[in-house]
């Protein structure tokens, strides 16, 4: 009696440690639990020597459900599982299943301290697998697999798995981990960019390529160069040396730029301003410059009444299609002083004269600037671009009307006869915001100006919100591309480049977040700032 005693406490026992530590496979999240090898009871064993051995499970290692990762810009979804997650480790693997992601391979690879294997069909532990897959998603959308000691990565275009790698990155920044599960994820927008203005301020070379890499990070798709001003023209020309500054960005320099760019799937968009902003050209063509009816030469401004006005623009035009192979130009359009004076007509008689010859007699002055306008985008079309131009270079009430596929990149409602977006969308164009209210960041604060705060763009900026602090009605969100933030050099030596990193690194990093997802962020301001302190 007392031997069957025991057996029956020891297997009783046996049996309860058994569920304790294979706990209930079907818990939603769980993760199917490894036994170790059966084990056998002595006194069973003694009881009934002939019979088979009972299996006596063994504790095994239970995996909480995993966390969604942090990162910026957040991801859109993160399917929770149980398991360990990755971490990288020396003697790892990045292989690609196309040599197409060979790129992105090499790069994660380094930053990760992985090896780079290649193409390979095999898996091993630890691996990170890239792999295109997924016709007619959103190309810049990613898959994310955390399983089984690995991590797949795969979309549609090589853009996404680019992104997908950067959230990886992230993941595991500072010796973090990247959790199980599936990440699904894509841009609330197309267009995420950064425009810096290099005509009135010199950056260096190496300053724009740090800022490259961050924008990369970050998911940042288009980078805009403002060459061209009336303080200076910072990039090297061969049809017209002589507007070119003292102080200038070499076309090698230009080069290693763009291609640093195109590595993180950055557009590199430039901006020759025209037929305003041109005061660095007009210094080498003083014949070429606006002068009214009495003589008084306008600032900045270019005569378009002039043949020789439209052939040095389309000269630097043309030149420069072959230093930017990008999608995407921008030709300014903004503030031409000829349209700022009461009557334009009676101010610049030759600007009158020429807009009746072109479009006859009820033509006006901005009709002649929106012919020149289009005449502009007709040369960067010939290189498959597609053209933008500033709000205010888009006028009320013409006869002559912008190219449909002008796209209006929209920052003011200060110029004047100033109109809300809404009647630029209502016309069906297509609009990227750059809002001045939130994404200006104006060296000096001249004006009206003062630096924005990546907290106001997280609180209070959406895509929607183009001008002032009003977003414009839902109906028209799929019309805006999304948006842009600018540095503006009006006053250059007001900060270093040091400085200018460090002010819009918080502005930057809010704007991606509200770009990437148009809705309510989950984290609040104190924690999105305490993330981006963490990641760097």
């Amino acid at each position: 009696m007392l031997i069957v005693a025991v057996v029956l406490v020891t297997v009783g026992a046996g049996v309860s440690l058994g569920l304790l530590a294979t706990g209930d496979d079907r818990e939603p999240g769980g993760s199917e639990q490894r036994r170790s090898a059966p084990g056998t009871s002595e006194a069973a064993s003694s009881a009934a020597p002939r019979k088979p051995a009972a299996p006596t499970p063994s504790p095994t290692r239970t995996y909480p459900v995993s966390k969604a990762p942090q990162t910026i810009p957040a991801v859109t979804s993160h399917s929770a599982a149980r398991g360990p997650g990755w971490r990288p480790a020396r003697g790892e693997r990045v292989v690609v299943s196309d040599a197409k992601l060979a790129d992105e391979g090499r790069l994660v690879a380094g930053e990760l301290g992985l090896t780079y294997a290649g193409e390979k069909e095999d898996s091993r532990a630890g691996d990170v697998r890239l792999t295109l897959g997924g016709k007619g998603a959103d190309p810049e959308s990613y898959t994310m697999t955390v399983r089984d000691g690995r991590v797949a990565i795969s979309g549609p275009g090589e853009a996404g798995v680019f992104y997908g790698t950067r959230t990886l990155k992230q993941e595991v920044h500072g010796g973090g981990t990247a959790p199980e599960g599936v990440v699904r994820d894509e841009p609330a927008k197309p267009v995420r960019g950064f425009m810096l203005d290099i005509a009135r301020k010199h950056f260096t070379a190496d300053w724009i390529e740090d800022r490259v890499r961050e924008l990369g990070d970050l998911k940042f798709n288009q980078l805009g160069l403002h060459f061209s001003d009336d303080q200076g023209f910072r990039i090297e020309s061969d049809s017209h040396p002589e507007v070119v500054s003292s102080q200038h960005l070499t076309k090698a320099q230009v080069r290693k730029i763009v291609e640093l760019a195109e590595s993180r799937h950055i557009t590199v968009v430039p901006e020759i301003d025209s037929p305003g902003h041109l005061g660095a050209v007009i210094a080498a063509h003083p014949d070429l410059q606006l002068r009214n009816a009495g003589g008084a030469a306008t600032r900045g401004a270019i005569d378009i009444s002039k043949a020789g006005s439209a052939e040095i623009v389309d000269d630097l035009l043309n030149e420069y299609a072959g230093l930017f192979p990008g999608s995407q130009w921008h030709l300014g359009a903004d503030e031409y002083q000829a349209l700022v004076v009461s009557n334009p007509e009676a101010s610049y008689p030759q600007l009158a004269t020429a807009a009746r010859q072109a479009y006859g007699s009820g033509a006006t002055v901005a009709d002649l600037a929106t012919g020149w306008l289009n005449d502009r985008a007709a040369t960067v079309r010939a290189h498959d671009r597609t053209a933008r131009a500033w709000n205010d270079g888009f006028f009320r009430n013409t006869s002559v009307q912008p190219d449909k596929d002008i796209q209006v990149a929209y920052w003011t409602g200060k110029e004047i006869g100033a109109r809300v977006p809404v009647e630029y969308l209502r016309a069906g164009r297509k609009l990227i915001n750059y809002n001045d209210e939130f994404l200006y960041y104006v060296l000096g604060q001249p004006q009206t100006f003062v630096y924005p705060t990546g907290q106001r763009i997280y609180e209070q900026w959406t895509p929607r919100v183009v001008r002032g602090t009003t977003a414009v009605p839902e109906t028209y969100d799929d019309q805006i591309l999304g948006g842009s933030f600018a540095v503006w050099c009006d006053l250059a030596n007001s900060q270093t480049q040091a400085q200018v990193a460090a002010g819009i690194r918080m502005p930057l990093r809010a704007l991606v977040q509200k770009l990437w997802d148009e809705g309510a962020p989950e984290l609040s301001w104190v924690q999105f700032r305490a993330l981006a302190d963490r990641l760097g």
